[in-house]
């Protein structure tokens, strides 16, 4: 008993505190202490500077020998192109509008591993983890966008080749790739910043979870879980429970473990990332499923990471 309600403290430590900044954020946007600027702004900064700084400090003073694994990267790269195919072959069978399919599928692959992920893995594994987490962070950032492309594009027979074009030209100039190209020389040759450098970017990189997760929470609109459709639900339920659940076993039957397996589980268990919002909108799709499934992802992801990190802290997992 004592071990169940000590990896049930743990696992509320490394959780917690980041769903509590979120819904900080929800709150003070309802009582008017931050607006729409506030979090327009908050998210442009971290996107641009913060998060860049975080991922490049992360990876500059970590062995890159120590937390590269070929190995994790490519399960990764298999189990994302796997579980799109799976979606859309399902999908196709009963979502019958373009619109929603596209989206659907997008909003049940695509993680927010960028900032719940990298909250999630700094608080589990400290600075190892968040260096690891950056180098699957440069391989999903892609990965992401091309495949939610080809998701919202295909569905509605419309050409995604401008848009594919656009996209890669995005992905190329991504403040996060360009931060973590930098970073890598740094990490493989073990090469030093300067002190005033290195405490200059422990700043920026301070400000970029609780900034983020701040504006995640103040975008958020219960509201709109009134006009729930069983698109989001069953999105939500792949998202959270299917996706992670299958990977992950499949994962520990492949032979990763520790901290490598917990990463893993991490990144296919992220409530939906924020931008697939952003690209829906943008390229015909569904605007309203596409809010509601990350509505719903983000709040049902407090239950269902407590659930996966306590499941792997009971079986000695990690």
């Amino acid at each position: 008993m004592e071990l169940y309600l000590h990896s049930l403290s743990f696992t509320a430590n490394i959780v917690a505190p980041i769903f509590f900044i979120v819904f900080l954020g929800y709150l003070l946007k309802r009582m008017g202490v931050i607006d729409e600027a506030f979090i327009h702004t908050a998210s442009k900064l971290v996107f641009v500077i913060t998060l860049p700084t975080l991922v490049f400090m992360s990876i500059a003073r970590t062995d890159f020998h120590a937390v590269f694994n070929p190995q994790q990267l490519g399960f990764v790269l298999m189990g994302t192109f796997a579980s799109f195919v799976a979606l859309w072959g399902a999908g196709k069978y009963w979502i019958k509008r373009p619109e929603d399919l596209g989206v659907f599928i997008q909003g049940a692959f695509r993680s927010n591993y960028g900032i719940i992920g990298l909250a999630v893995s700094y608080n589990l594994f400290s600075d190892s983890g968040l260096a690891q987490a950056s180098l699957l962070l440069a391989l999903v950032i892609p990965l992401y966008n091309v495949l939610s492309i080809v998701a919202l594009s295909i569905p509605a027979k419309r050409s995604g080749a401008s848009s594919l074009g656009s996209t890669l030209y995005e992905i190329i100039k991504n403040p996060l790739i360009i931060a973590v190209l930098l970073a890598l020389p740094f990490s493989y040759f073990g090469f030093q910043l300067p002190e005033i450098a290195q405490n200059t970017g422990r700043y920026f990189a301070n400000l970029t979870l609780p900034l983020a997760l701040l504006a995640i929470g103040g975008s958020l609109n219960l509201t709109s879980l009134r006009n729930t459709s069983s698109q989001a639900t069953w999105a939500t339920l792949s998202k959270l429970v299917f996706i992670p659940l299958v990977l992950t076993l499949a994962a520990w039957v492949c032979g990763f473990k520790g901290q490598d397996l917990a990463m893993m589980m991490i990144l296919f268990g992220c409530p939906t990332a924020a931008a697939s919002f952003v690209m829906a909108k943008g390229m015909g799709g569904n605007a309203e499923l596409a809010a509601n499934i990350i509505l719903m992802t983000t709040l049902g992801a407090v239950l269902t990471l407590s659930a996966g990190i306590y499941l792997l802290r009971v079986t000695a997992i990690i």
